[in-house]
């Protein structure tokens, strides 16, 4: 059985006061072994005796009394601490789910946005540029019409981590929504921004998804990137890069087109 520190401290309190009462008692006790008694012991004798019921009096209301009263707090204070966290870990879970695609375990279009808002301001400060890419699985709906749902779910689980797998733990990587996802990239020029996409595309041709009738499915992707001017809104960076994206769609999917 585990105590409080609180409930240590009374203990101590206790066995110093009784180690008090049992020094009385001891002297009380030896004194009244003499066979004469000096008139002037007496009122020893007699504090001595008080001491020790006095003694016995508190430890009797510490325990009786003082004691529940300090167990209860603990408890209390316990089932307090107990409630503030599972609280607190409620708090972050709801957050966390708020922005995260629970698909994909990606930030989701919420988090990308107030990312986008918070790179900018940042950037703008230190003039260094940032790259968006915005990407789109191709023909998806004929892989969910052909294979189902749980195959096409499977598909989007495969690029998000193939997505992960290629960019910085600074940049943000989000979907979007349906089969179309984005990268914020920060500190990037545009020929590497280039390259980042051109990486990810030829890394998801290569994947592959198992279907239950032992059918593998192919999956690409076709991308727009765009490298922020330094001036324009999140919304006009935006837009840039997704009509890069619809001109790689276009222009025959499968590829990047850059602002």
């Amino acid at each position: 059985m585990r105590f409080h520190k609180t409930e240590l401290y009374f203990f101590l309190l206790l066995a110093l006061i009784g180690f008090a009462g049992l020094s009385s008692y001891f002297a009380w006790h030896n004194a009244i072994g003499l066979s004469i008694i000096d008139k002037n012991v007496l009122p020893i004798l007699q504090y001595s005796y008080l001491s020790m019921v006095l003694t016995g009096l508190g430890i009797a209301c510490g325990m009786l009394l003082i004691y529940p009263t300090i167990k209860i707090g603990v408890i209390e204070r316990s089932h307090l601490r107990e409630m503030t966290a599972s609280l607190s870990q409620r708090s972050e879970t709801l957050e966390h789910a708020a922005v995260t695609d629970p698909l994909t375990g990606l930030h989701n279009r919420r988090y990308f946005d107030d990312a986008l808002r918070e790179y900018l301001t940042a950037f703008a400060r230190i003039d260094k540029p940032i790259g968006m890419i915005i990407l789109d699985l191709d023909h998806f709906k004929a892989v969910n019409d052909t294979h189902g749902h749980d195959v096409g779910d499977e598909v989007l689980r495969v690029v998000a981590g193939c997505l992960l797998e290629f960019t910085r733990y600074h940049d943000v990587v989000a979907r979007l929504g349906g089969e179309e996802f984005a990268v914020l990239s920060p500190n990037i020029e545009a020929k590497q921004l280039f390259n980042l996409a051109e990486r990810i595309r030829k890394a998801v041709s290569q994947l592959r998804v198992r279907t239950s009738g032992e059918v593998y499915v192919k999956i690409t992707i076709s991308a727009g990137i765009a490298i922020w001017d330094g001036n324009e809104s999140g919304e006009k960076l935006y837009q840039r890069t997704d009509k890069q994206l619809y001109a790689a769609k276009h222009q025959g999917r499968n590829r990047v087109c850059a602002a």
